[in-house]
């Protein structure tokens, strides 16, 4: 049986290495770790390519073996230098002390063997340090080895289990694979022509051709794609069973008066998107809806717009962001967007200091005669202002609320909510998500709001309890951004005239960005920066905050008003921070990551990412997305240290290349190690993706929806579908289940 513990099979050592070091733990979980790849007999793997710091395994040939001696401060030692080769490219291997001896009689120059190792730079060359080796015997006709047969599986792998390790011990499961549970309906598997699954199985770890592996490969595609899309068609089903309030606005209401003094024209996409919302919203069922655009396509005029159409109809309408200084610049900008339909009324007008924020500008006591209570929730507010805001959203008088993860707390009562508002989703954990959502009398409607551009193929995957609406078009007089790579250790004079374009554009009347990875000195050197710069050969700690603001404010940009934030700092202080540069009481603003998204500071043109390979493409986007929000173009200047080859500054080309979030979102998806789709980011539990690549299958990923939604429809528990059942259960484990039924 497929449930059965992998310690009955291989013994409690071997079991206890797999769990430890690959989380494998049943014979099931054993069966669905794939090869990554394939090496056949008489063919070299490529050497030039090996990514750096990672654990590989190789099929190579010795070139060359040669024993050094040295003398060092323990006295005479020997080092084994063996160099092996593809035919196009050479890699070194390196043994030390006594573990030269064996490798020594064993790599001889033309033998044939397996290595596998973490990939280290020497003297800026690529070499394996005591890697683990297989010789693989045998030529011609004969068996390579018993083990691997005509094509050699290349199992994902580790220092402490090595790829044929893994390929002995699937040796040993591998006839368990008859007893598969096949989640396929018969009828579905059939008119698709697809393989059954125990063949599959087979032939995916043992193939005797390619065409083996092509056919194994689709079948257990087909598996992943279909099993996953049932669990999301079963919780769409769940949620159009749901009842809710619908919210119709008010004709001559709060969002026609709102709509009747806006300054200028809503896009064609955003009139688009509204309608798909306002439909939703006059449904008795929950509108489950992703809102998903371009940096600066006026996401939040679509969300402020939906929420003042629940307003209209007598609901209260919350908007959850991941952070204090988003929430602040969400209520500021909601406010001022209103004007006096946003009633400032009774409540008090505390301090910053206080934690109340002060009257936004431009908003009066009172407000117009459909205003509405705009208040903001936090968890650094006052008590005053605190138990103000919590008695408007009890008693209703407050129809909007912006808060973080403050708005959870049990305290909260809402008087009738009708629409939650989560931005960047990404950011919040599936219990905080839930927990808001529970706060209505019914079920509200729930908007789910990212910046972050997400092809069709991942929405469906990782959004596909969601509707999805996009807003790809920019509004009127927004401005181009330029964005270029600095090479700071190849070529320092770009760096000075990087500080002089910051200079010219702060005597243009403009302001600046810079952004670095970490805080300070205090704080752990590894950075708070998405993606670690893997190939810097010192690996000297990312820049900080504290330190560049300082050495800027003495050096080239002396005379400047420099001022810093960072997410250690005071609500309070980060606010205030926030309004002077706002204000424009503040030329440059050295920050971290927390401007990354919703800051809007119109008049900042110019922006400048320190140690930028340490981010990933998607965070440098929504960054870039911070300056060119006015009328005056926008500039984002890429510093790095990364040599030219280096993966790390083909990232920051390709970002400084293309302004097109969703082409950016694609080239970081496929650079992002498998399983990270659907992986802790999202659920907090290893991706159950192993064979679909969301990217390239998306022929697949959309035909097993259609199928999903049809069998979900017709048998919506599965009854007569037990083996489909089976698979839910040991593809998406209870944590997965359980974000999955939060969504």
């Amino acid at each position: 049986m497929l449930a059965e513990p992998l310690k009955k099979v291989l013994g409690p050592a071997t079991a206890k290495v797999m769990a430890e070091a690959l989380d494998l733990h049943t014979v099931g979980d054993l069966l669905h770790h794939y090869p990554r790849r394939y090496a056949e007999r008489g063919e070299l793997t490529a050497l030039a390519e090996l990514p750096l710091d990672e654990h590989v395994t190789v099929v190579a040939q010795v070139a060359d073996a040669r024993l050094h001696t040295y003398s060092g401060a323990r006295g005479r030692g020997q080092r084994l230098e063996v160099t092996i080769t593809d035919g196009s490219g050479r890699l070194q291997l390196v043994f030390f002390g006594k573990g030269v001896h064996k490798p020594h009689k064993d790599l001889l120059p033309g033998t044939r063997a397996m290595f596998a190792g973490k990939v280290s730079l020497f003297n800026r060359k690529l070499q394996l340090a005591h890697p683990a080796y297989e010789l693989l015997r045998g030529d011609g006709d004969e068996a390579v080895d018993s083990w691997a047969g005509a094509l050699i599986p290349i199992y994902p792998a580790t220092t402490r289990l090595e790829s044929w390790k893994i390929a002995k011990a699937v040796d040993a499961v591998l006839p368990s694979a008859r007893d598969a549970a096949d989640p396929l309906p018969p009828g579905l598997r059939e008119g698709r022509g697809l393989a059954e699954l125990p063949d599959a199985l087979h032939k995916i770890h043992r193939p005797r051709t390619k065409a083996d592996i092509e056919e194994a490969r689709e079948r257990l595609k087909w598996d992943e794609a279909f099993v996953l899309q049932v669990a999301l068609a079963r919780r769409r089903y769940a949620d159009a069973q749901l009842p809710a309030v619908a919210r119709r606005p008010a004709p001559g209401g709060l969002l026609d008066l709102f709509d009747a003094r806006l300054p200028f024209t809503l896009t064609e996409g955003q009139r688009a998107v509204s309608k798909e919302i306002f439909d939703d919203l006059a449904t008795e069922h929950p509108m489950h809806r992703l809102l998903q655009g371009e940096v600066g396509s006026g996401k939040t005029m679509v969300a402020l717009r939906a929420m003042l159409a629940v307003v209209d109809a007598g609901g209260q309408a919350a908007m959850l962001a991941p952070t204090e200084v988003l929430a602040q610049q969400h209520h500021r900008s909601i406010t001022e967007m209103m004007g006096d339909l946003a009633s400032w009324g009774l409540w008090r007008e505390a301090s910053p200091q206080k934690g109340g924020g002060g009257r936004p500008e431009g908003v009066t006591p009172g407000g117009a005669d459909h205003a509405t209570k705009v208040v903001l929730l936090t968890g650094s507010m006052g008590a005053a202002g605190r138990r103000g805001a919590l008695l408007d959203l009890t008693t209703g008088e407050a129809g909007i609320v912006v808060g973080t993860h403050a708005l959870i707390e049990d305290k909260v009562r809402f008087h009738d909510l009708g629409l939650v508002v989560v931005d960047e989703q990404h950011r919040f954990g599936v219990e905080q998500r839930d927990a808001l959502r529970g706060k209505g009398k019914q079920p509200p409607h729930l908007l789910v709001m990212t910046a972050t551009p997400i092809p069709r193929t991942v929405a469906m995957t990782v959004f596909g309890d969601l509707e999805t609406s996009v807003l790809d078009q920019l509004p009127a007089g927004r401005s181009p951004i330029a964005s270029h790579v600095v090479p700071a250790r190849d070529k320092p004079h770009f760096l000075a005239r990087a500080w002089e374009r910051v200079r010219e554009e702060v005597e243009g009347g403009h302001q600046a960005y810079v952004v670095c990875p970490r805080i300070g000195d205090d704080e752990d050197a590894s950075g708070s920066g998405g993606k670690a710069a893997e190939d810097l050969a010192d690996k000297r700690p990312p820049l900080a905050v504290t330190d560049v603001a300082e050495q800027l404010s003495k050096g080239p940009l002396a005379g400047l008003r420099v001022e810093i934030l960072h997410g250690r700092m005071q609500p309070d202080d980060k606010d205030a921070v926030m309004r002077r540069f706002a204000a424009g009481d503040v030329d440059v603003l050295v920050a971290t990551t927390v401007i990354e998204v919703g800051v809007n500071v119109p008049n900042a043109t110019v922006m400048v990412i320190m140690d930028a390979d340490r981010f990933g493409v998607s965070q440098l986007h929504q960054l870039r997305g911070r300056v060119g929000r006015g009328s005056a173009p926008g500039l984002c200047l890429l510093v790095t240290e990364m040599p030219e080859a280096a993966p790390a500054r083909q990232r920051l080309a390709a970002v400084a290349a293309t302004l097109d979030g969703f082409e950016l979102s694609r080239i970081d998806l496929e650079q992002r190690r498998e399983g990270d789709v659907l992986g802790q980011a999202q659920s907090g539990v290893r991706s159950s993706l192993r064979m679909l690549a969301v990217i390239e299958d998306e022929e697949v990923i959309a035909a097993a929806r259609a199928e999903a939604t049809a069998i979900v429809a017709a048998d919506p528990g599965l009854e007569h579908l037990p083996e489909l059942r089976t698979a839910l259960d040991a593809l998406l484990d209870k944590d997965r289940e359980q974000y999955l039924e939060k969504g």
